[in-house]
């Protein structure tokens, strides 16, 4: 089991894709409690074009749990090992919500970002409301109930065999209470509306136009205080509009990341 290490924690990691050559890889953040699952639609479509890494934060799924609250600045740097253990000089990092944070605080204070690609995303934890989010993995009802608060009427009503497979993924690789309240304890610190502007890699905010758990607003107001930002919509869908529009959310990316290829921010 590849892993990477932050001081004496151990982060778990999976890597697949053509290494070679000089393109930057795609790294994705996973938003707070969920399992490297989140990412599945994303991960198939990208890797080909680019190399992937999919890893579990610190009191997620197959990383190490330590019992006290976590800092912003402690995922940040186990997403800094994370690259360093992959030997990644620079890389496209993909965010969701927390996941989001921690991309956005890295690309301050790493060299090693070449874009950001954010997915319901804020730059003040008082504008996630994530609490809904959370559902036991132990318990499969919960879980079930929890995804109304981040899949639309709509998706569920249409892809029942979807959902009940992201139930089974929930259950296997999500936090537990306390891995979950360690990592949203991250977000009471955060604030990047004073830096925002030291963020200068291109970067796209896209955001479901129903979030209930980040506004809509939120996006477009961080989209605005960023110096190479720019802000996509995704009509009709939840907080994980990145799941319920995958086909959409796949073509946006490669649409933004492809073009940076070879680019200077690529590091070629």
């Amino acid at each position: 089991m590849p892993t990477a290490s932050n001081g004496s924690v151990s982060l778990y990691y999976h890597r697949e894709g053509d290494t070679a050559g000089d393109t930057a890889p795609v790294v994705f953040v996973p938003e707070a409690g969920l399992g490297g699952w989140l990412w599945g639609w994303q991960h198939a479509a990208l890797t080909g074009p680019f190399e992937t890494v999919v890893w579990d934060l610190r009191g997620t799924g197959r990383s190490d749990a330590p019992p006290t609250p976590y800092a912003m600045s402690e995922l940040v740097a186990d997403l800094e090992a994370v690259l360093a253990e992959c030997d990644t000089h620079s890389a496209h990092l993909v965010g969701s919500g927390l996941g989001g944070a921690i991309a956005l605080a890295a690309a301050r204070t790493t060299n090693r970002v070449a874009t950001l690609s954010l997915f319901g995303t804020a730059a003040r934890g008082d504008e996630f409301s994530l609490d809904a989010l959370f559902a036991p993995p132990t318990d499969r009802e919960a879980i079930r109930d929890s995804l109304e608060a981040v899949l639309s009427d709509e998706f569920r009503a249409a892809q029942p065999d979807a959902v009940e497979g992201i139930v089974d993924w929930r259950a296997d690789g999500d936090a537990d209470r306390a891995g979950w309240e360690a990592q949203r304890a991250a977000l009471g610190e955060f604030d990047a509306t004073e830096w925002l502007v030291e963020v200068t890699q291109p970067t796209r905010v896209f955001h479901g136009s129903e979030d209930d758990l980040v506004a809509p607003a939120a996006g477009r107001e961080l989209a605005r205080g960023l110096p190479r930002g720019e802000f996509t919509e995704l009509e009709g869908a939840g907080h994980l509009a990145f799941v319920e529009r995958s086909r959409d959310a796949n073509d946006l990316l490669l649409g933004f990341l492809e073009p940076q290829v070879n680019s200077p921010a690529d590091g070629s």
